[in-house]
C-alpha cells in the first residue's frame, strides 16, 4: 500500500510538473508582446538572452531577470514576459551561454540536472561579466528610460545580492529566496537598496538572513525584508501554476505585488 501511495504521488508531482510547463509555453506563444533573441559580446563569450518589450508609448524602466539554478527555462521567460505587461522592459540572460563546446545555451542540455550541475561550475567573475553586459545593454537601450534593476530566483537570487556589490547603479535589486555574500566586507560597497522575498518554510535560505541584515545594517545600506508564511523555496514557480500549493500562489501573489510596488 505504501509503495502503491508513493507511485501515485510522483504521477501527481509529474502531471502537474508538466501542466505548469505547458501553461508557461501557452502563456509565451499567446503573449502579445514583443520577444526576441539577443546575442551580447561578452569579450571571449558571447551571451545569448531573451528579451520582452512592453507595449508602452514611452522609455520603460528595464529589469535583469536571473534565472534559478537550471539554466533559463520556459518559466523564466514567462516572468520576464509579465514583467513587460506590467510596463518593464525585461531581459533574461542565460548564464550558461558558451558553456563549453557542446553547450552554448541552457537548451542544449540533456536534462534539468545537467543543467544544474553546470550553473555550480560557473566562475563568478564570468557571471559578473554577464551581468556587466546584461546592464549595459540595457543602460544603452533606446527604448529604454536609462534605470536598471536586477531580480533574481535561488541560484539567482543568491547572485543579484552579489551583483549589487559589484554595481552601484543600480536601482534596485530583488532577491528571491537567495543567500548575501558571506564576506561582510563585501556589503561595503552596495548602493543600491535590496529587497528580500523569502519562504516561511526555508531555513537553509532564511538561516543566513540575520547575517546580511547585520552587515547591511553595519554600513547603514537598505535591506527590507519580507517573510511569506507556510511559503516554500522556489514559491514564485510554484505559485505561478493554478494546481500548486495554496501557501505558494499566495505568497507569489502578494511578493508579485510587493515586486510592482518596488520597481514602479
Amino acid at each position: 500500500m505504501k509503495n502503491l501511495i508513493r507511485i501515485i504521488s510522483i504521477i501527481c508531482l509529474l502531471a502537474s510538473y508538466g501542466n505548469a510547463q505547458d501553461l508557461m509555453k501557452d502563456r509565451l506563444e499567446n503573449s502579445p508582446r514583443h520577444h526576441e533573441w539577443v546575442e551580447i559580446n561578452a569579450g571571449e563569450k558571447t551571451l545569448k538572452a531573451f528579451v520582452v518589450y512592453p507595449q508602452v508609448s514611452d522609455k520603460a524602466k528595464t529589469v535583469i531577470v536571473i534565472h534559478e539554478n537550471r539554466g533559463l527555462t520556459d518559466w523564466v521567460r514567462s516572468f520576464a514576459d509579465q514583467l513587460a505587461e506590467k510596463g518593464f522592459i525585461a531581459l533574461a540572460p542565460d548564464m550558461l551561454s558558451d558553456f563549453s563546446e557542446e553547450y552554448s545555451q541552457t537548451s542544449d542540455f540533456a536534462t534539468s540536472d545537467d543543467a544544474r550541475n553546470a550553473i555550480y561550475e560557473l566562475e563568478d567573475n564570468l557571471v559578473t561579466s554577464y551581468l556587466n553586459n546584461s546592464f549595459n545593454y540595457l543602460k544603452n537601450l533606446p527604448a529604454g528610460n536609462g534605470e536598471v534593476a536586477v531580480v533574481g530566483f535561488c541560484w539567482g537570487g543568491s547572485q543579484s545580492f552579489r551583483y549589487a556589490t559589484h554595481n552601484s547603479n543600480l536601482s534596485e535589486a530583488l532577491v528571491f529566496y537567495g543567500t548575501g555574500p558571506k564576506d561582510e566586507m563585501d556589503y561595503v560597497g552596495i548602493e543600491a537598496p535590496v529587497y528580500g522575498f523569502y519562504g516561511g518554510n526555508d531555513q537553509r535560505v532564511n538561516a543566513t538572513i540575520a547575517s546580511s541584515k547585520a552587515a547591511m545594517e553595519e554600513y547603514q545600506h537598505i535591506y527590507d525584508v519580507r517573510i511569506y508564511d507556510d511559503a516554500g523555496h522556489a514559491y514564485m514557480r510554484s505559485g505561478d501554476d493554478p494546481q500548486g500549493p495554496e501557501a505558494n500562489i499566495k505568497a507569489r501573489n502578494q511578493s508579485w505585488e510587493r515586486l510592482v510596488r518596488i520597481l514602479k
